[in-house]
C-alpha cells in the first residue's frame, strides 16, 4: 500500500477506519462544514481524496521514495493541521513537501525548510524542541498551531487553481475553529498570504477592503468580532531563500518574536 491506513498506529494519526472520506470538492465542503471540533476536522483532512492528481502524486512518491529514505514508510496522505487546539499564534504554509511532510505525516517536518523553521520557533518559545524529524519525536508547539493552505504534496510544489479551491474549505473551517483564541496569524510566503486572506474572510474575520502586498515583516490589523488580530508576513524558509541569504535566522526570529509579543 502506498500510504499509511488510518487507524493503523502511526503516531498522531487523527483518523480511524471509519473516518468519512471526501472524494469530490463538494464532499470536502460538506465534511468541513459539518466538523464541529478540530479532532473531527483534522481526521477528515487526513484522509481526503478529492484531487486525483495530488492523490496519484503523493502515493507515487510514497511508493517509489527518495533513495535516502528508501527503508522508511511514507505517510502518503494529506497533512492535517497540527499543534494546540486553542493557539494564540497560527502559522500558515503553502503545502507539504513530497519527501518532508508527505513522508513524516507532519507539516514542515523532515526537510530543510522545517529545520530552519523549527529552530526559529524553538528560539522564540513557540516549539518545545529545535528539530522536528518525525511523528512521535516528542516535538510540540507551544501556544501555536500549524496548517497548510493545500494539504497534499503537489508536483513541483505547484498546486493548480482548482486544487487550491478544493482544499480551501479545510483551511477556512480550521481558521473558524481556532478564531476564539488566535491573536496572530503568520503567513509563511506569498502564496500563504494570498490563500489565507479569503479564508479569514470566510471564517468571520473583518478585513481591510483591499489586501496589502506581501512582504517580510508586513503587518495588518484585522478583527474577529471586537478582538484585534494581527496578520504577519514572513518569507518562506525555502532552500532557495536560505541559501541565497534572502532569509536569515535573525529575520525569522524577528517575525516570530513579534508574533509572541502580539499574542500576549
Amino acid at each position: 500500500m502506498s500510504f499509511v491506513p488510518p487507524g493503523s498506529g502511526w503516531p498522531g494519526d487523527p483518523a480511524g477506519p471509519d473516518t468519512p472520506v471526501a472524494g469530490t470538492p463538494e464532499e470536502v465542503a460538506a465534511l468541513a462544514a459539518r466538523s464541529g471540533t478540530l479532532a473531527e476536522l483534522t481526521a477528515r483532512q487526513s484522509v481526503c481524496r478529492a484531487c486525483p492528481r495530488l492523490v496519484e502524486w503523493r502515493e507515487e512518491v510514497a511508493d517509489v521514495k527518495r533513495r535516502a529514505f528508501v527503508g522508511e514508510t511514507y505517510w502518503g496522505r494529506p497533512i492535517a493541521g497540527w499543534g494546540e487546539d486553542e493557539p494564540r499564534v497560527l502559522l500558515v504554509g503553502l503545502a507539504p513537501a513530497a519527501h518532508g511532510g508527505n513522508r513524516t505525516g507532519r507539516i514542515f517536518t523532515g526537510d530543510r525548510s522545517g529545520d530552519w523553521l523549527f529552530a526559529s520557533l524553538y528560539r522564540t518559545g513557540l516549539a518545545a524542541q529545535p528539530t522536528s524529524t518525525h511523528a512521535g519525536d516528542g516535538q510540540r508547539l507551544i501556544g501555536a498551531r500549524m496548517v497548510a493552505a493545500v494539504r497534499c504534496a503537489p508536483p513541483a510544489n505547484k498546486p493548480t487553481v482548482e486544487e487550491r479551491a478544493t482544499c480551501f474549505p479545510w483551511l477556512a473551517k480550521e481558521l473558524e475553529l481556532v478564531a476564539g483564541s488566535a491573536r496572530v496569524v503568520v503567513a509563511l510566503g506569498g502564496f500563504a498570504w494570498q490563500a489565507v486572506w479569503p479564508a479569514l474572510r470566510q471564517s468571520g474575520y473583518t478585513l481591510p477592503r483591499s489586501r496589502p502586498p506581501f512582504g517580510h515583516g508586513a503587518e495588518v490589523e484585522i478583527f474577529h468580532g471586537a478582538a484585534p488580530v494581527r496578520l504577519l508576513g514572513c518569507y518562506h524558509p525555502s532552500q532557495q531563500n536560505t541559501f541565497t541569504g534572502r532569509v536569515t535566522e535573525e529575520m525569522l526570529d524577528a517575525v516570530f518574536a513579534r508574533a509572541v509579543t502580539l499574542a500576549g
